[in-house]
C-alpha cells in the first residue's frame, strides 16, 4: 500500500476549488500555481497522518492560508508606464467598477484579504474562518470590519445605490 494512497484523489477532485481561492488570494494566475504547488507538497507530507485521522479538507485550506501569509515574496505589480498604450478601450460602467475593486484589493493586507475571501467567496462562517486561519472569531471579525472600512476609504466611488460587482466577478481571471 503506497503511503499516498487517496492524495492523488484528493487533488484532483479538490484541485479546482484550491485553485480558485489561491487565485482569489493572490490575484495572479502563476502565483496561485506556485502557491497550491508549495501547499500541496506540505500536505503531501502530512497525508499518511491526515489520511487516517484528519481532515484533509480543512488541514489543506488552513496550510494553503498560512502558506499565503507568510509568503516573503513581493507580489510582482504593474507600474504605471511613461508611454500610455497606442489604443484606447471603453468600458462600460460594471468593468470600470471591477477594475477598481481589483486594485483596491490588492492594497488589502495577507490576512485582510484572506478573510475575505474565505468569508464572502468560501462563504465560511467566522467560526470556521478562524479555524482556517488558526486566529480567535475576534479577530476575524476585526480584520473583516478593518477590511471592508480599507475598501470603502480607498474607493469611495464604489460605495452608493448602484450594485457593486461581487466577489466572484471581480476575481475571476
Amino acid at each position: 500500500m503506497d503511503r499516498h494512497d487517496g492524495f492523488r484523489e484528493f487533488v484532483l477532485a479538490r484541485q479546482q476549488a484550491l485553485t480558485r481561492t489561491a487565485y482569489l488570494l493572490t490575484g495572479d494566475a502563476h502565483l496561485a500555481e506556485d502557491l497550491l504547488q508549495s501547499t500541496l507538497v506540505n500536505v503531501a507530507k502530512q497525508w499518511p497522518r491526515l489520511s487516517v485521522d484528519g481532515n484533509p479538507e480543512a488541514y489543506t485550506r488552513r496550510a494553503l492560508m498560512n502558506q499565503y501569509i507568510s509568503w516573503r515574496r513581493r507580489l510582482r505589480r504593474e507600474w504605471p508606464s511613461a508611454s500610455p498604450p497606442e489604443h484606447g478601450v471603453s468600458h462600460d460602467e460594471e468593468t470600470v467598477d471591477r477594475i477598481v475593486l481589483r486594485q483596491v484589493l490588492a492594497k488589502l493586507t495577507r490576512k485582510q484579504r484572506a478573510v475575505l475571501v474565505l468569508r464572502f467567496w468560501e462563504d465560511l462562517t467566522e467560526a470556521q474562518t478562524a479555524e482556517a486561519l488558526g486566529c480567535s472569531v475576534g479577530t476575524v471579525k476585526s480584520q473583516t470590519h478593518r477590511a471592508l472600512a480599507r475598501l470603502r476609504a480607498l474607493a469611495p466611488e464604489l460605495a452608493g445605490p448602484r450594485s457593486l460587482p461581487t466577489l466572484q466577478e471581480v476575481m475571476t481571471p
